[in-house]
């Protein structure tokens, strides 16, 4: 049997989706051929902005990797975009000049975003943000330059602004209207919003026009219709987006503003579909995931020739975090002459919610804060519920029947991708589903915003009541696994699994080799759990730690050689002025750790100049301890209580190359005004009158936390011991890359305090961390040595990158 072909064009969220139905309803009917303009493979564009504020990579936000199209027999053309559409021969031809024929296409190319009109927006520096190619250009900008501009308001500006806050940036925020996020929140919601993200570093400049971007060939500034003018060395402009049209327009498609679509998503031409953002059905476009699930799913039938219900528009609502703050809306927002209100504000707990009611019924609400009610909202307003409903149900809750309970099974739970609680309820019963993530691999509820989870997870505790397991609920460490980091190390420690290839076979690992996120955390388990024995692989770690020194933004490398306490002398600034002239370092600079570090070495230079330095690495690219930063501390400074030198360097030295989750840095401060800035370490030693404190968990970075006292000793001897302890503590318990700060949270502190406060337990947790120090091989004499990583230095090498 000869299969039709069908071609989508446009490797995105909404045209992927409608073929991932069409394939559950006709697996075999159809040779299907997917043309994107992007280099990856269909991917979460919800999730870009997870990825640009450092919270998870490009591997883990994407949809369907590549063996997903293997595996359905798709031919993918990635990094192709097509150019011309024939209708009356049914061809398509890209700009490879690749010609296919089709029976049916869809038609799913997207939005491009609306960059303003005015002068100055063709510099270098002014960006969108859409795309993975938008988002890694904000990283790199942000390794050079300091000052950020994103103009509008809404909820992608709102997200780029955080992440580039995020990445060491300060950012303004422009907008045009008197409130944030206009079109989602009212008035007071917009300024509650305001205030949190003011708290975070944001400034905003609203009512504001922009009229010019300034500068030479590259952006240096803003200037605005009222004459002011600020300064910037990034502009992102994220003020809205324009259907993707083009092609259908100049194929003779009719448009409007996007691509014109009948309840069936069909185009003026026979065989020809849109969906998407760059559909246009009953003069509504829609930019948000839920309605473009559900347009796919009504053409993936009408293209299997199905008997379908017609598409008839949706009720646009948004639940999600913005910037770390709950908002919900859906459809009426604003009061009108027609409308009454349900209001509350609880000042003490941040949050706000309204309601709004026209005759009798539900048709709109706003929630910030707490936004927990927001699917029954969702669902009452699509339903055009009356309010005694919701006053019932509020009532009940009052009175303990629970909120899931008070769900009807019909009721949508994941507008994403339309998941009805009856549908979660029968697949938790049917498949035997005990945790969140299984829920999401069977049902998608969650899978795209992520907005639902925790009404997933209740519903999954309801439907499973006491044989629900709240330990169960865990994240797996990577998308090769389904186990966590506590399962993993178990397995490894129960059944003596010994190197990383071993563990990914008997544990069922989803991928041969792994990833760039499991590989380094493999490596890093095996040798805490048995460092006598492990041999480091170091395939496994980030390049920045192969290769002794950190990469930066050009391809060079960055050399820090280690300074005990930020202690050093003669001898050792001729070494580093010597070896700088001889290999033509271009910067030298001053680190925050009191280092000195030698910037712009070429790749081939590393071992030699190691060699000549002849001073060990102050693993400024390792997930070790960094520095012991000291001020100059009793001996010198009047106000010093305690030889805050000395204590440092001798702590340096104990703790020097152990390997731990993530980087950790410490400071020792002679007195509490604190010059050493021990209260903002991972670990941090101030000295009073006979005494020392120490403080845990702190960070200096963009996540900025005040360390808290773990406890007051009188003796540096217990100084060592305390700390030798908290940190095996951590390195046994913590995930990988997981910094003191988070881990300190999550443990909480208390924990930490019991654990470390029973003598015996101290005495064991440093017995096993000498044990690790004991068999510590330097990487660093390695790196001046080994034939083999000279060699490296060479070579392009697969091994997961990081940059610092």
């Amino acid at each position: 049997m000869v299969k039709e072909k069908l071609v989508l064009v446009g490797n995105g969220m909404a045209g992927v989706r409608c073929i991932e139905e069409i394939l559950k309803l006709e697996p075999n009917r159809f040779e299907i051929f997917i043309f994107g303009s992007e280099p990856h493979p269909n991917y979460n564009r919800i999730q870009l902005s997870k990825v640009l504020q450092g919270d998870t990579s490009i591997k883990d936000i994407t949809i369907n990797d590549w063996s997903w199209y293997e595996e359905n027999k798709i031919h993918l053309y990635p990094g192709e975009t097509v150019v011309k559409i024939d209708p009356a021969n049914q061809i398509v031809i890209s700009n490879k000049g690749r010609m296919v024929e089709y029976d049916k296409l869809i038609l799913a190319t997207g939005s491009v975003p609306f960059i303003l009109p005015i002068s100055g927006a063709n510099k270098k520096g002014v960006t969108a943000f859409r795309d993975i190619s938008d988002c890694e250009k904000m990283i790199e900008y942000s390794k050079k330059y300091k000052k950020a501009a994103v103009i509008g308001g809404g909820l992608l500006g709102l997200e780029a602004a955080r992440g580039l806050l995020n990445l060491g940036m300060e950012v303004d925020v422009i907008h045009i209207g008197s409130h944030l996020m206009e079109r989602q929140l009212d008035s007071i919601a917009g300024k509650l919003l305001q205030t949190e993200l003011e708290k975070q570093g944001m400034n905003f400049l609203l009512e504001k026009h922009t009229k010019e971007i300034l500068g030479g060939e590259h952006v240096e500034g803003l200037s605005f219709s009222d004459g002011q003018e600020i300064q910037a060395d990034l502009v992102v402009m994220a003020v809205g987006i324009v259907p993707n049209a083009k092609l259908a327009q100049d194929s003779g498609i009719s448009i409007h503003r996007g691509i014109l679509v009948n309840d069936y998503m069909e185009t003026s031409h026979s065989n020809i579909y849109a969906v998407g953002e760059c559909a246009e059905h009953r003069s509504m476009i829609y930019g948000l995931v839920a309605p473009l699930y559900e347009q796919g799913k009504v053409l993936a039938q009408r293209i299997c020739g199905m008997q379908e219900t017609p598409y008839t528009g949706s009720t646009v609502s948004t639940q999600l975090k913005v910037s770390g703050v709950d908002v919900f809306s859906a459809g009426q927002i604003v009061e009108d002459q027609g409308t009454k209100t349900m209001k509350s504000f609880n000042d003490y707990h941040g949050t706000y919610k309204k309601i709004l009611i026209k005759e009798g019924m539900i048709v709109g609400a706003v929630l910030f804060g707490d936004t927990s009610e927001g699917n029954r909202l969702l669902n009452l307003i699509k339903k055009e519920a009356d309010i005694s409903a919701y006053i019932t149900a509020e009532h009940k809750e009052q009175e303990g029947v629970s909120l899931v309970a008070a769900i009807a099974d019909e009721e949508i739970i994941c507008g994403c991708n339309g998941v009805t609680k009856g549908a979660i309820v029968n697949a938790i019963q049917s498949q035997g589903l005990t945790t969140v993530e299984q829920v999401k691999g069977c049902t998608n509820a969650s899978r795209s915003c992520g907005g639902c989870k925790s009404l997933v997870a209740d519903i999954l505790a309801y439907t499973l009541g006491d044989q629900f397991n709240k330990a169960e609920q865990k994240e797996p460490i990577c998308s090769c696994t389904t186990l966590s980091r506590d399962e993993v190390v178990e397995e490894i420690r129960n059944k003596g699994l010994t190197h990383i290839k071993e563990v990914m076979n008997v544990l069922g690992w989803g991928t041969d080799d792994g990833c760039s996120k499991c590989r380094p955390a493999l490596n890093y388990y095996l040798g805490m759990l048995d460092p006598l024995h492990y041999e480091d692989e170091r395939e496994s770690r980030f390049v920045n730690e192969r290769l002794h020194a950190n990469i930066q933004k050009d391809g060079t490398y960055s050399v820090v050689p280690r300074m005990y306490g930020g202690v050093t002398n003669a001898e050792e600034l001729r070494k580093i002025a010597n070896v700088a002239e001889k290999y033509n370092v271009p910067l030298i600079k001053l680190t925050g750790g009191q280092r000195i570090d030698l910037l712009g070495v070429k790749k081939e230079d590393l071992p030699s100049m190691w060699a000549d330095l002849e001073m060990p690495s102050g693993y400024a690219y390792g997930k070790s301890l960094r520095t012991v930063k000291t001020c100059v501390g009793q001996n010198f400074c009047r106000f010093g209580t305690q030889d805050s030198i000395g204590m440092g360097i001798r702590m340096e030295k104990k703790f020097e190359r152990l390997s731990t989750p993530h980087k950790v840095k410490m400071a020792v401060s002679a007195c509490p005004r604190n010059c050493a800035e021990s209260g903002i370490k991972d670990l941090g030693v101030v000295g009073v009158d006979g005494a020392w404190e120490i403080y845990v968990g702190g960070n200096g970075g963009t996540h900025l936390r005040a360390g808290d006292l773990l406890c007051k000793v009188k003796h540096e001897e217990e100084v060592l011991e305390v700390t030798g302890a908290y940190l095996q503590y951590y390195r046994e318990t913590a995930h990988y890359l997981e910094r003191t700060s988070k881990w300190v949270e999550r443990k909480g502190l208390e924990t930490i305090k019991t654990v470390l406060e029973n003598k015996q337990t101290r005495q064991e947790l440093n017995e096993r961390l000498d044990l690790a120090l004991s068999v510590l091989n330097d990487p660093w004499e390695e790196a001046i040595h080994s034939k083999k990583i000279q060699q490296e230095l060479y070579e392009s090498v697969n091994v997961p990158v990081e940059m610092n």
